[in-house]
């Protein structure tokens, strides 16, 4: 079993100072979150490009990913379930697609699907709210949707809200902790306030065997 080490408490204490380097801004993140990794319950990571979600794309997510992750899978894109379209909001059911993720493999996967196109869910008295990502709480599938993202870093953003959402297949509700990846948006873009997983919530996903949190 591998456990947490020492170059990952020296990683962390030099995150605020690695982070102000914004060209190796994702390296920086990843080091912190996926460093040391704890085996106790161990996923594959499956990138499930949509069809407008190039498979270019989804491997260069995975080479961000590959370092820190030892089992990572890219699927082919595949075809948007034709029922999630909502015509009138010209987006995309994002339960829906969860539905649709979710049949594609196995307890032993955590699916991500990627998108560029807006997606919607049911939030309170909102039929159809606008959201950048929505998973399972917890689960085994989430998708992610760059639609909301703003263009001059819309790459961190997005790694941001994926790092969101798994957190959300793990168990983890939103955190109060401004700076926190599971920060609720609350109809917001607040991703550039959010840095990493907050104290509390990396010894929660340490319990759960996320090995993001090591």
């Amino acid at each position: 079993m591998r456990i947490a080490c020492t170059s990952t408490i020296f990683t962390l204490l030099m995150m605020p100072l690695l982070i102000l380097c914004r060209r190796h801004w994702a390296l920086c993140l990843l080091v912190g979150l996926f460093g040391c990794k704890h085996s106790t319950q161990h996923r594959v990571l499956v990138l499930q490009p949509f069809a407008d979600f190039s498979l270019a794309e989804a491997r260069q997510l995975a080479q961000q990913i590959a370092p820190f992750h030892d089992q990572i899978q890219v699927n082919k894109p595949l075809p948007f379930r034709a029922s999630a379209w909502v015509p009138a909001r010209a987006r995309y059911r994002a339960d829906t697609l969860l539905r649709q993720l979710n049949s594609l493999h196995g307890r032993d996967t955590l699916v991500v699907g990627l998108t560029h196109t807006d997606i919607s869910t049911t939030k309170g008295q909102v039929a159809d709210w606008g959201v950048m990502g929505l998973g399972y709480r917890p689960g085994k599938a989430c998708v992610v949707s760059s639609f909301r993202l703003q263009a001059r870093n819309r790459r961190e953003q997005f790694l941001k809200v994926l790092l969101h959402e798994i957190g959300h297949t793990y168990g983890l509700p939103h955190c109060p902790v401004p700076s926190c990846l599971m920060r609720d948006a609350e109809g917001k873009n607040p991703l550039d306030a959010e840095k990493d997983f907050c104290a509390r919530c990396k010894e929660e996903l340490r319990g759960l065997g996320f090995g993001a949190a090591s």
